[in-house]
């Protein structure tokens, strides 16, 4: 049987609020989710015995627990019975980064089982098990844009995101999310908000993903740049960038991006940058436009 092939697509918070931190210890989040062109690449061939492979640039930096055998592990557990098989995955996205790529791995393979199996597990089905995987793995499962509340597990998506050009820029250095986190020292939160904040529209407008994007910024960017200093220097080096519209942290880092009206401006950027920055990991593609 031939394999089957699906991209984990990299997550980029475009936006992140942290309201707090609930009882239960996770953060309430508020967080505007887009993906772009570029990310891991996961197979699954169901006639080959249960396994995992890991090839790419990445590999290496990869730890023993992966969430592509939690992720089988969890669908198997909740529908016993179900075909699974050979896992491979080619790291692409470096790894620790803020770009959900581990979560964004485990969606996949949920992807890939429910294909394996034939419409035995609905999109409903599938997410059910993501956000006992990780707060990002329910946004990862569907990979549109997004406006992402609780812990992460609340997804709405967003209509009439307009594509745009992205740069990715990150400065060779892993950082632990739960570490960024900590340094936030975020206060306790009474309660969970009353109402959900309803997602955004912008009618295929970068304008007016720019304008929405202007008075929100991502909470985790200062505690981020106390551990990491060099995120300081990648900011700065997207936003002298010639057509830069807007440069900013992803997630809790160290990867930053910056937008761009179109793709072609972002890759003669990020063709500078990379002559400029030759030990930085970079990548040039589109956002918004992930199927």
């Amino acid at each position: 049987m031939t394999a089957l092939r699906d991209t984990a697509w990299a997550k980029l918070n475009l936006t992140l609020e942290v309201l707090g931190r609930r009882a239960d210890g996770f953060h309430e989040l508020c967080s505007l989710v887009a993906f772009a062109g570029v990310g891991d690449i996961v197979e699954l061939d169901p006639s080959a015995p249960f396994e995992l492979v890991v090839e790419g640039p990445f590999a290496g930096a990869l730890g023993g627990d992966n969430l592509i055998v939690k992720a089988a592990q969890a669908a198997s557990a909740a529908y016993p019975g179900l075909k699974l098989g050979r896992f491979r995955l080619v790291k692409i996205l470096p790894v620790a980064a803020g770009l959900g790529g581990g979560s964004a791995d485990a969606a996949a393979s949920l992807r890939l089982i429910g294909r394996a199996n034939g419409g035995t597990l609905s999109e409903a089905l599938l997410a059910e098990i993501a956000p006992k995987l990780g707060s990002d793995v329910s946004v990862c499962l569907k990979s549109r844009p997004a406006l992402m509340t609780g812990r992460g597990e609340i997804v709405k998506c967003v209509g009439g995101f307009p594509s745009c050009g992205v740069l990715l820029a990150n400065p060779g250095l892993p950082l632990a999310t739960a570490s960024v986190y900590a340094g936030l020292n975020a206060a306790p939160l009474p309660a969970s908000p009353a109402n959900e904040p309803e997602p955004p529209g912008f009618a295929g407008s970068f304008e007016w993903l720019l304008d929405y994007l202007a008075p929100r910024d991502n909470d985790l960017e200062a505690p981020a740049m106390r551990l990491a200093p060099a995120i300081r220097k990648v900011l700065a080096a997207l936003a002298e960038l010639e057509g830069a519209r807007l440069a900013r942290l992803s997630g809790s880092g160290p990867t930053c991006f910056a937008l761009f009206a179109t793709a072609e401006e972002a890759e003669r950027q990020g063709a500078a940058l990379a002559a400029s920055h030759p030990d930085w990991w970079i990548a040039a593609t589109e956002l918004g436009a992930t199927p």
